[in-house]
């Protein structure tokens, strides 16, 4: 079973709160790294001046100092840092002095000397269950041999402090999340209050209140393409009922007078008894009234495979210019009776395509111009190729289809009469299946107008 995607709630929720997220961890870590910093500097301070007083004193020494008195010269040099240890030996490990209770010999040892104390140059390490932040100089007071210094400064407070604001920081982090998390979904249920709002709209809209629009004024900026786009759809759809009531009752006006026909004439027939040949004539009337519904249902199931795609062109050659002769010559009687001309202008160029489906298409086109060209007026068929393409052109004078008719009349069951009188022509599907012929073989054809003369274009490839 597939599974639902989440709806835009959670999405937007999650996204955003698991932005929310990542900044506020951020801002803590940061905040974090410069409250360690500058504990960090602090100790660095602490030990600089510890080292400096330690070097004044011992640069001090009078030299005849005994080693009792050197001793509490250094315990009082740094009375002021009472956080401070440190720890005077020669290079030969021989201890001058070192604080009480200290024990920086192991780290003495292990630790590199380096010229100056730093951030950088600053370690950590661990005795007694106390931490400690420190460093190991050698230094050479004047008239004194090398000495090696390890300072070193407690930070059990400021570690215990850094986690206290960790601890802290994470419950004001998980409370912050959580409450921005909620106003989030808070804010995006609100904001897709438009959205419901429409929804409601929509599902009010039923079939027999096509004319029912949403107005695009009244919602968001971000809604008014939904909005626009949904009425656009509404008015296709509105035209498309409108064009299928129309010809739902066109369809029974056609199927009605030749059922009507048959019905009355064969009534005619059984009122009375009649010879071989008037029972002939009545079977060859009802027959052309067979053939005439057999047509026009022939055509709506022609329409169907285009819908579904089902139209596939069995490509030959076609050479276009024997096959518009042939219809001129199917068409002669019927031009002749109607007073028109026919003819045929441009060069010979030849296609690949289905015959009888062309053959079809070009029938429908001259069949209409044939019905609507006055009497003493001519039809004409130009064939042309340009740019690896054929064009035909079927132009005929006679009765103008407004501008705004032009885009619609290729729409199966579309009408420029809204009197809704066929006077014979059939049902309206001719120019609709042109435009599915043309279209099955990537062509595409256009109507257009110059005021006096209706001109039907074809594009074909070659």
């Amino acid at each position: 079973m597939k599974r639902r995607p989440a709806s835009l709630t959670v999405r937007l929720t999650v996204s955003i709160g698991a932005v929310i997220t990542v900044v506020l961890l951020s801002f803590g870590w940061i905040v974090e790294r410069s409250i360690n910093n500058h504990f960090v500097q602090q100790d660095v301070d602490e030990l600089i001046a510890v080292v400096q007083t330690l070097k004044h004193t011992l640069a001090t020494l009078p030299p005849d100092d005994s080693p009792e008195a050197l001793r509490r010269r250094l315990a009082n040099a740094v009375s002021g840092h009472h956080n401070a240890q440190y720890r005077i030996s020669t290079v030969d490990g021989s201890v001058i002095y070192a604080t009480p209770g200290s024990d920086l010999a192991r780290f003495a040892r292990i630790a590199q000397p380096v010229e100056q104390i730093t951030i950088d140059t600053v370690g950590i390490w661990q005795d007694h269950g106390e931490t400690f932040r420190g460093a190991v100089l050698r230094i050479a007071p004047d008239g004194m041999a090398a000495l090696t210094i390890a300072v070193a400064t407690g930070i059990n407070f400021h570690l215990h402090y850094l986690e206290s604001f960790r601890n802290y920081l994470r419950l004001i982090t998980v409370a912050a999340c959580l409450i921005a998390i909620l106003a989030t979904w808070l804010a995006v249920h609100r904001g897709h209050a438009p959205i419901r709002h429409i929804s409601r709209e929509i599902r009010s809209i039923r079939s027999d209140q096509m004319h029912i629009r949403l107005e695009a004024d009244a919602v968001p900026t971000e809604l008014l393409e939904l909005a626009t786009s949904f009425n656009q759809m509404l008015d296709r759809l509105e035209g498309v009922f409108k064009r299928l009531s129309d010809f739902s009752g066109d369809i029974a006006h056609e199927l009605r007078t030749p059922i009507t026909n048959i019905k009355t004439q064969t009534e005619v027939a059984l009122s009375q008894a009649r010879n071989v040949e008037q029972y002939r004539e009545i079977l060859y009337s009802n027959l052309e009234e067979y053939e005439r519904m057999a047509k026009m249902v022939g055509d709506m199931l022609f329409l169907a495979q285009a819908d579904n795609n089902l139209l596939k062109p069995e490509l030959v050659i076609i050479d276009l210019d024997a096959e518009i002769r042939v219809l001129f010559d199917y068409f002669s009687a019927w031009a002749e009776e109607q007073g028109v001309t026919l003819e045929l202008a441009g060069e010979r160029v030849c296609m690949s395509g289905d015959r009888l489906m062309i053959r079809r298409a070009l029938s429908n086109l001259l069949s209409n111009a044939i019905r609507y060209t006055p009497a003493q007026e001519a039809v004409t068929v130009r064939l042309e190729t340009a740019a690896e393409a054929i064009k035909v052109r079927i132009k005929n004078p006679g009765p103008i289809i407004p501008a705004e008719h032009l885009p619609h009349i290729f729409e199966r069951f579309y009408r420029v009469d809204p009197s809704r009188q066929r006077k014979g022509e059939g049902a309206g599907l001719g120019l609709a299946i042109v435009k599915s012929i043309i279209d099955a073989h990537g062509g595409t054809i256009t109507a257009r107008s110059d005021g006096e003369n209706m001109m039907f274009e074809i594009v074909l490839p070659e």
